[in-house]
């Protein structure tokens, strides 16, 4: 092998990596390997032999090439009133590839929430919280101190925690409550629906050409989803949604939406339906 094949098969090694940290920064599988491609071409085209720890540097690039993705979105998104842009990642036959990948994932409500996050903020709460890179690393990125940085982790910290409870890791239980609520909303069980939802409960509709939605505590998340999804509740199909128990709405190859739930404390607390780009 030549020494650009030696190169390619390193990288290689870091790909799984670069990707977990790219798709928390950004929310999108497309952005998020956009992103890793460009850390490939800048290292193809650096002197590789200089590097002193190859998995350190290319996750600075990757870091670095979200950052500015999620500045010109976020200057994007002010134009254009849109609250966030989320891919979630979808399985509908829990195979085992899919299983490996999906459980590396991160819940949507998460990444709902890292959406309302700076692009500074985002940085320093992903970097150092989910992969335990160093502030000094952060703050060089950032162009900031390093107690610069560890204040944008904090502010973040302090957002995640209030906004996204951490979800019942127990998928059984998970897809138990799912089909309830599946069940409840073909058949317009309103009392149904509010005893599944958590008191705080919160609903949230985005994508398409539909105005966004959001809607807090149970008994208006239940009217809502009747008044807007029980039509369409009888073409959901159970899927796994970013690791958790969800629900593909559609044709699987060209669904109208896909939903997410959170569960907690044995109800559902969250839910976040994606509507197709091309519907609405």
């Amino acid at each position: 092998m030549n020494e650009q094949d030696v190169l390619a098969q390193e990288f290689e090694q870091y790909r799984t990596h670069l990707n977990r940290v790219a798709y928390r920064m950004l929310g999108s599988t497309a952005e998020a390997e956009d992103a890793v491609q460009e850390a490939w071409l800048r290292l193809s085209r650096s002197d590789a032999a200089a590097v002193k720890n190859l998995g350190g540097w290319l996750t600075t690039v990757v870091a670095r090439v979200c950052l500015d993705l999620l500045r010109a979105r976020r200057a994007r998104n002010e134009e254009l009133s849109h609250d966030w842009e989320i891919e979630p990642i979808v399985s509908i036959d829990d195979s085992p590839e899919d299983e490996a990948l999906l459980a590396d994932s991160v819940g949507v409500a998460l990444l709902v929430v890292l959406e309302s996050l700076t692009p500074a903020e985002r940085l320093a709460f992903v970097l150092h919280d989910m992969f335990a890179v160093p502030f000094d690393e952060i703050a060089e990125i950032l162009e900031r101190s390093s107690d610069a940085a560890k204040q944008l982790a904090s502010r973040a910290r302090r957002r995640v925690r209030g906004a996204a409870p951490a979800t019942d890791p127990n998928r059984a239980e998970q897809r138990r409550l799912v089909d309830a609520f599946l069940a409840a909303s073909r058949g317009g069980d309103f009392e149904a629906l509010v005893a599944i939802l958590h008191p705080d409960a919160v609903f949230r509709l985005r994508g398409g050409s539909l105005e966004p939605v959001t809607v807090h505590g149970a008994e208006d998340v239940a009217r809502t989803v009747l008044a807007r999804g029980s039509r369409l509740a009888h073409l959901a199909r159970p899927a796994i949604v970013n690791g958790g128990a969800g629900a593909l709405v559609g044709s699987p190859d060209a669904p109208f939406s896909v939903v997410a739930f959170g569960v907690a404390e044995g109800r559902i607390v969250s839910l976040d339906v994606m509507v197709s780009p091309t519907l609405g």
